[in-house]
């Protein structure tokens, strides 16, 4: 068993600092509690689904040397920006679009966008759960455009 090296007391092999004076120890070398290379492919495709930002690690995903084989993941990955896409569309498109759907005839107002937006949401954490269960599910017109993709890269 080695000892600190400024006050010589004993201390463990995976010891990074002396438990006596908090010297750190030059012997035990510093490991990230995360590894670059252990994201397994599950939580590669969760990370896809996040709802706002799922985006983000839908790209990384894609441009990941190791997920470039995994069909599952790219999938994931690919359907996961598509929804991310809906969403903008329903933001930038829809939400500014006055809806008028009978002329002259009083209704109240409709928040369409709203509506839209919290039904994405909701896809969001349904596919957040399915994939979380390893269970594959293809949306209907997000996800043939992702099998699509997959199937041309």
């Amino acid at each position: 068993m080695p000892y600190c090296c400024k006050c010589g007391e004993q201390v463990g092999n995976a010891d990074r600092f002396c438990a006596g004076c908090g010297q750190r120890q030059a012997f035990a070398p510093w490991a990230p509690s995360v590894q670059a290379g252990g994201l397994n492919s599950r939580t590669a495709s969760i990370l896809c689904y996040l709802p706002f930002v799922g985006w983000i690690g839908a790209i990384v995903v894609l441009a990941s040397e190791k997920f470039r084989t995994d069909r599952a993941v790219r999938f994931h990955a690919f359907q996961g920006l598509y929804l991310f896409v809906a969403w903008l569309i329903v933001k930038w498109v829809i939400r500014p679009l006055p809806f008028f759907f009978f002329p002259g005839v009083h209704v109240p107002h409709i928040p369409i966008d709203l509506i839209l937006q919290l039904a994405i949401l909701g896809v969001w954490i349904f596919m957040l759960v399915k994939v979380s269960q390893d269970q594959s599910y293809s949306l209907p017109i997000l996800g043939e455009l992702a099998q699509k993709s997959v199937s041309e890269s």
